[in-house]
């Protein structure tokens, strides 16, 4: 459980609904249109933009940013950078997504660049923690692939490597959510099958945790506590989506209905946090 009340989700969604934090995306062409969707239901604000022409003016008025390389160009990686170095220099909060890592060497690439401005989150699946960690070379693409205790145990222990070499926190999501800065760790459960079903989820909650640091700046929440709550939130509106659909066609709209209407004041979302100090 949390430390602390000021510290729970609840608090945490009820701080970023009064802000509406401005969250700068530059996202993949398969997850725009969801992660934009996705920020409104909860209660912040999204801006898609990639030129790089714009991207210092779109940096100076954003609260957070928000990098998915997904589906990357020349181009992008540049606005990529770009905007990394704005956020790293304005001290202002990011969220790196390492879609896919494993299948490129150019995705490969674009992460190292982007790990020189120091993201304050790393958002994501086992199989990309273990990449980035260095303890696999390749993976299946998007797809988290064994999500089994053994391999739990040992992506989590990647994971802690990954943020104490990386002085960030890392929330590698799955069957299991595991958020870690080297030196806590705070496990979520919650959510549903169905959210593996449904493309550019994981994208799309890389963006809800940019928009819980956001709204945690006024010193409220740490890093760490700010993206636990973000995952408690997205792992209860998937519980609460999944209780009443028959597919993924279903389940996205009564996902965003059940993240617009999620009650901060829910005693299931601290519930579902479990904090321990890492050995």
């Amino acid at each position: 459980m949390m430390t602390s009340p000021s510290h729970s989700p609840g608090n945490a969604l009820r701080r970023l609904r009064q802000t509406t934090p401005l969250v700068h995306n530059i996202t993949n062409h398969v997850a725009m249109t969801p992660t934009a969707n996705t920020l409104l239901a909860i209660g912040a604000s999204p801006l898609m933009a990639h030129a790089q022409q714009e991207i210092q003016e779109i940096s100076a008025i954003s609260a957070a940013l928000s990098i998915n390389i997904g589906t990357l160009s020349p181009s992008w990686i540049e606005a990529m950078q770009l905007a990394a170095m704005c956020a790293h220099r304005d001290g202002k909060p990011w969220v790196l997504d390492p879609v896919g890592i494993g299948a490129s060497s150019l995705r490969q690439y674009a992460c190292r660049a982007l790990l020189e401005y120091r993201p304050s989150v790393i958002r994501a699946n086992a199989s990309e923690v273990l990449a980035l960690a260095g303890e696999m070379n390749q993976g299946r693409g998007v797809d988290s692939g064994d999500d089994g205790e053994d391999a739990l145990e040992r992506a989590s222990r990647a994971a802690i490597t990954l943020a104490r070499a990386q002085n960030c926190v890392v929330a590698m999501t799955g069957h299991v959510d595991v958020v870690t800065d080297g030196q806590r760790q705070i496990t979520i459960q919650g959510g549903h099958a169905l959210m593996g079903r449904v493309t550019a989820m994981g994208c799309a909650l890389s963006s809800v945790v940019a928009a819980f640091l956001a709204a945690s700046l006024d010193g409220h929440d740490d890093t760490l506590q700010a993206t636990a709550a973000a995952l408690a939130c997205y792992a209860e509106a998937g519980e609460t989506a999944g209780q009443s659909v028959e597919g993924p066609g279903s389940f996205v709209p009564r996902f965003l209905d059940a993240l617009y209407t999620l009650d901060a004041d829910s005693t299931l979302l601290a519930s579902r946090l479990e904090l321990t100090d890492v050995t």
